[in-house]
């Protein structure tokens, strides 16, 4: 009887662990978990058609760590606990100063046969994944009332911004993704177009306010 007792307990807490989460946040880590897979198979694709030996590097990484983060998500999300294992940190290996000003450079277009895909093609669709995710984690992260997942989907954004960032060098060092920028006048009066707060006294309490 005892032993009976003690399993419907265990059974209840689980059931209760995993009911730990709201209705906008099953939709959103849905969507969350969905894209990833979307990421990974697409990066799998990629590989094929990749040449450049940094950038299969820099793709296998990537690729490691996103399903790293993958298989950590769907755990705490399906029983609503903490993971076995931690978030990871992303890091760069070699973080380059970025290549600033506009050289000339052919219009795009889309490709026209499978043969015309190459490495600058295949950094791009990384870089369209890694942003995209990176906004879907902030979105949801937003969304999530369970306190771990929170956690875990929130923990993951910096992350994919470093990710985002190592494919922009990666571009920026090769030309195909320039940054112009303004002349210097119109820069430093952006940048000084601001000031720092000096401290400032709240107001007091509406007296007559309805509560």
């Amino acid at each position: 009887m005892q032993q009976q007792q003690a399993t419907t307990k265990n059974g209840n807490s689980q059931v209760a662990a995993n009911m730990n989460h709201g209705g906008h946040e099953l939709f959103d880590v849905h969507e969350v978990l969905s894209c990833a897979i979307g990421a990974l198979d697409q990066f799998m694709m990629y590989r094929q058609y990749a040449q450049d030996p940094e950038l299969i590097r820099i793709l296998d990484k990537q690729y490691q760590f996103m399903e790293s983060q993958y298989n950590i998500t769907v755990e705490c999300f399906k029983t609503g606990q903490a993971p076995s294992e931690k978030t990871s940190t992303y890091l760069i290996d070699n973080v380059l100063e970025p290549v600033y000003g506009m050289q000339p450079s052919q219009p795009c277009k889309p490709v026209q046969t499978l043969s015309e895909i190459k490495d600058q093609n295949i950094c791009d669709y990384m870089q369209g994944h890694i942003k995209s995710h990176a906004s879907l984690l902030t979105k949801s992260a937003l969304e999530t009332t369970n306190p771990v997942v929170r956690r875990v989907l929130a923990s993951q954004v910096q992350n994919f911004i470093e990710m985002s960032y190592e494919l922009f060098m990666y571009q920026n060092q090769r030309g195909y993704y320039q940054v112009p920028q303004l002349n210097q006048a119109d820069m430093q009066q952006i940048l000084q177009a601001y000031a720092p707060a000096s401290g400032a006294q709240m107001p007091a309490p509406n007296s007559g306010a309805i509560h």
